[in-house]
C-alpha cells in the first residue's frame, strides 16, 4: 500500500489521467445501462426487421435520404424528431425502432429523444 501511494504521489499526472479514464469509463458503462436503448450491430438490425418486423427510421436530413437508404426506411430528420414531430411512429412503441444515420451521431441524438418522448407519454 505504501508503494501504491508513493506511486501516486511521484506520478501525479499519470494519476489523474488514470482517474479520469476510470470516471469516463463508469459514465459511459453507467449511461449505457439506463438509457433506454442499445447499438445494434448490422446482424442484429436484420435478425429484428425479418423476425419482429422492426421499424426502420433514417434521421439524416432529406437530401441524404434521397440519395440512398434502407428498403422501407422511413425519414424522421433529427430536427423533427427535436421538435416532438414522430407521429408516424408514436404509436409503434411495442415494435423495435432501429435508428440510423451516417455515423451514429445522429441516430444516438435521436434514440435520447425518442425514449424520453416515449416514457414521458409524448
Amino acid at each position: 500500500m505504501q508503494e501504491f501511494i508513493q506511486f501516486l504521489s511521484n506520478n501525479p499526472m499519470l494519476s489523474i489521467t488514470w482517474i479520469v479514464i476510470a470516471g469516463m469509463l463508469v459514465h459511459s458503462v453507467v449511461k449505457a445501462k439506463i438509457s433506454g436503448f442499445k447499438p445494434l450491430s448490422s446482424q442484429d438490425a436484420i435478425l429484428l426487421i425479418n423476425k419482429q418486423d422492426a421499424i426502420v427510421v433514417d434521421v439524416r436530413a432529406v437530401d441524404e435520404y434521397k440519395k440512398g437508404h434502407i428498403v422501407d426506411a422511413k425519414n424522421i430528420t433529427l430536427s423533427q424528431i427535436e421538435q416532438g414531430n414522430f407521429t408516424e411512429i408514436e404509436n409503434k412503441k411495442e415494435t423495435p425502432i432501429i435508428l440510423v444515420c451516417e455515423s451514429g451521431a445522429r441516430s444516438s441524438s435521436a434514440a435520447n429523444k425518442l425514449a424520453k418522448g416515449f416514457y414521458a407519454g409524448i
